[in-house]
């Protein structure tokens, strides 16, 4: 089997040879911005939409990406065509770049781009099919006037210390709130919840990242006649919803059947989630919303 090849900074190399220096400030801070992209028979889902939010990120650090989006676009696809991927998860990543042990970024002269495609899988397929149990964790969402989630920065430490109290309660995923009480997000989706038929997710200003998965769901839900509220909600909503579920690039749509101990619903996958997963990967798999490659 050939070896899987990574890009970084124009050369495409060996995963064995693909090496990043312990000087990057994306290493050393986590300085850097990145992106998770799906691509379905050899369509990259949403790739314009994933590259607007990569360089909205990369502004709001003041960090330079070195490429222009044509580029970058050219730059992913040369490296799924470089690893025989038509089904692919890619890791797009833009660092700091090389600098010195302070943290100064002005000692960085120049960013790095590094690209990944391969494949992802968050949890197992039959956890994932009969439902996944979460917490409210006690680590509060990052503040939007600091370390701001509507960036898709490097800093994943805040989700971290979630994932660490989920794992050890021995549940799937951790349910972010800020400072406010009001529901966030998860480590690294955004939320949904299901109540008298409508759909609830809660705004960047809460919070939460602007989910290229997230908006999509919105739209098909909304082509679909069930109407979706984008608004503050609190953690007795979500006890009490009829339906909860995750949406993001890696997770899709994954339905959540209990929270701290309540059960959601039935306790099994709620019927909208289902037939949203079902619409969702419908409107995934159109090429329409992508670029073919």
């Amino acid at each position: 089997m050939a070896e899987q090849m990574i890009y970084i900074d124009g050369k495409l190399l060996p995963k064995s040879e693909a090496h990043v220096s312990v000087f990057d400030h994306g290493f050393l801070y986590g300085d850097g911005v990145f992106e998770g992209i799906r691509a379905y028979n050899s369509v990259i889902f949403k790739l314009d939409e994933h590259l607007e939010r990569l360089y909205a990120s990369a502004k709001t650090l003041m960090l330079e990406v070195p490429l222009t989006r044509d580029q970058m676009r050219e730059a992913i696809i040369s490296t799924l065509k470089a690893n025989g991927l038509r089904d692919a998860y890619i890791r797009l990543i833009v660092t700091r770049g090389v600098g010195d042990l302070g943290l100064d970024p002005r000692k960085c002269p120049k960013s790095s781009v590094i690209i990944i495609a391969g494949t992802i899988s968050l949890m197992a397929k039959e956890t994932v099919e009969r439902g996944i149990k979460t917490l409210i964790t006690w680590v509060r969402r990052d503040p939007i006037d600091g370390t701001s989630h509507e960036v898709k920065s490097m800093n994943y430490l805040n989700s971290i210390l979630a994932k660490i109290e989920a794992n050890n309660f021995g549940v799937d995923e951790a349910i972010f709130l800020n400072h406010q009480g009001y529901v966030c997000e998860g480590t690294a989706e955004n939320v949904f919840i299901v109540k008298r038929g409508r759909l609830i997710t809660p705004p960047t200003y809460t919070g939460a990242l602007a989910g290229i998965t997230q908006q999509a769901v919105i739209e098909v839900a909304s082509r679909a006649g069930i109407p979706v509220e984008v608004r503050p909600m609190s953690a007795s909503e979500v006890f009490n919803a009829d339906e909860v579920f995750f949406t993001g690039t890696a997770a899709e749509i994954i339905p959540v059947t209990m929270v701290n101990g309540r059960t959601i619903g039935d306790g099994k996958p709620g019927k909208t989630t289902l037939k949203l997963r079902g619409m969702f990967m419908e409107y995934a798999l159109d090429p329409s919303n992508g670029t073919r490659y």
